[in-house]
């Protein structure tokens, strides 16, 4: 072996140190990002959410019998949301109370309330300004008598 290629060939393993070292750092870079970059946690107090959890779940299983349906429409054009609610047989819910918050899944952002208006039997809307357009969670509780029914959607508002 000649000087001139063992000079150049002395390097070679230097340059895969020098890329794992570039793939690890990119690594640890990318790593401290998502984990800095959001908690993991939805709600406020997951500990004593947990702690009810079998609460949690016959409030749902009460929540389902109700068999109330919530259809929600958009209008982007005027920021107008309209929400219609029924009943398990398709009828409007009469005197019923709608309170409504959109809530943006991606971010670290304080929901948007909204103030809604009862334009007919089992119908509501309400006018908002959102920040952002793109996906948003809509987040709506009925309650008439002593019943409450909630329910979340994910709507994509432009």
């Amino acid at each position: 072996m000649t000087t001139a290629l063992a000079s150049r060939s002395r390097y070679i393993p230097w340059l895969f140190v020098a890329g794992f070292a570039i793939v690890v750092g990119v690594n640890a870079t990318m790593i401290s990002f998502a984990v800095g970059s959001f908690s993991g946690l939805y709600t406020p107090k997951p500990r004593e959410r947990g702690l009810y959890y079998n609460t949690v779940v016959a409030e749902q299983k009460a929540r389902d019998t109700l068999g109330w349906r919530i259809d929600a429409a958009w209008r982007a054009e005027t920021g107008r949301l309209e929400i219609a609610v029924s009943d398990a047989n398709g009828q409007p819910l009469a005197d019923a109370r709608v309170f409504a918050e959109l809530v943006r899944p991606v971010e670290k952002r304080p929901p948007v309330g909204m103030t809604l208006a009862a334009t007919a039997a089992g119908k509501f809307a309400g006018y908002v300004q959102l920040p952002v357009r793109g996906n948003w969670d809509l987040d709506v509780v009925v309650e008439r008598g002593g019943d409450r029914f909630s329910q979340t959607r994910r709507m994509f508002l432009r």
